[in-house]
């Protein structure tokens, strides 16, 4: 059985995610619908690429991915099928494309053109990505729907941390719903600045500082805050069973220091 994931900012008050799930359900009977999120903030492709990459390889290879953020069809946002890490991806070329490729090249690309059975232009994810995606899982080809590119590029450069001799300037690219603030320091770039040195990670107000990784949550008491790499080995600032967003007052791109001693 294929599945399909959709990872949308379509949110769930409306009918349009009905709409989109119901049109693949009459295209392919046979057929599983994972929801990776439909509540990405509009236009997010940043936090919607985050979401798929944090994920996606949790999925059985041949998985079709359908990504709808800030799809709508123009000469500067074409829509594209691509195949990378033994996966299909399916949406608008926007920049998200370049947000989850950036450190590879996708093994092929399509420029979608696909005959629509209706006049509108305005849902993508339902005229256009769904009978893209239902067209990959009856096995059919990519060059069928699409006609091959040969010269992707990036059209947003992932925001990559700034690194010094003793010290590292990341930011904030995530907010989960537990308040959990991700950056976008790895911990092979940690590692690799660090040197087995002592260091204070520097955030929020002036007097926020925490100078110890910890490997669980629970490592510390109760609404105190922790520093923690997790699953996808990205730092984050934490406060156990709290808020950090809200309690600590970190925002979306807010700068994270790490200064070595």
């Amino acid at each position: 059985m294929s599945i399909i994931t959709l990872t949308t900012d379509l949110g769930t008050n409306d009918s349009y995610l009905a709409s989109v799930k119901g049109s693949i359900y009459s295209e392919l009977s046979n057929v599983r619908i994972v929801d990776i999120s439909n509540n990405i903030n509009k236009y997010d492709i940043q936090q919607a690429a985050y979401v798929v990459n944090s994920c996606f390889s949790d999925f059985p290879k041949d998985t079709i991915h359908i990504i709808s953020v800030n799809d709508e069809l123009s000469i500067s946002n074409e829509h594209l099928a691509v195949k990378a890490f033994g996966h299909y991806f399916i949406g608008a070329d926007n920049g998200i494309f370049s947000l989850l490729f950036h450190e590879i090249n996708p093994d092929k690309i399509v420029k979608l053109n696909l005959s629509l059975t209706t006049n509108s232009l305005t849902f993508s994810c339902k005229n256009i990505f769904v009978p893209a995606a239902c067209h990959i899982a009856r096995g059919g080809t990519l060059e069928v729907i699409g006609t091959p590119v040969t010269d992707f590029s990036n059209k947003k450069i992932q925001l990559k941390p700034v690194l010094q001799a003793d010290t590292i300037r990341g930011a904030v690219i995530y907010i989960d719903s537990y308040g959990n603030t991700v950056t976008n320091i790895s911990k092979n770039v940690f590692e690799k600045v660090r040197r087995d040195r002592k260091f204070d990670i520097l955030f929020g107000r002036e007097e926020e500082k925490i100078s110890v990784i910890s490997k669980q949550y629970n490592e510390v008491l109760l609404s105190e805050k922790i520093a923690i790499f997790g699953e996808n080995n990205l730092l984050q600032i934490a406060i156990n069973q709290g808020n950090a967003n809200k309690l600590l007052g970190i925002k979306m791109h807010e700068i994270i220091r790490i200064e070595f001693k």
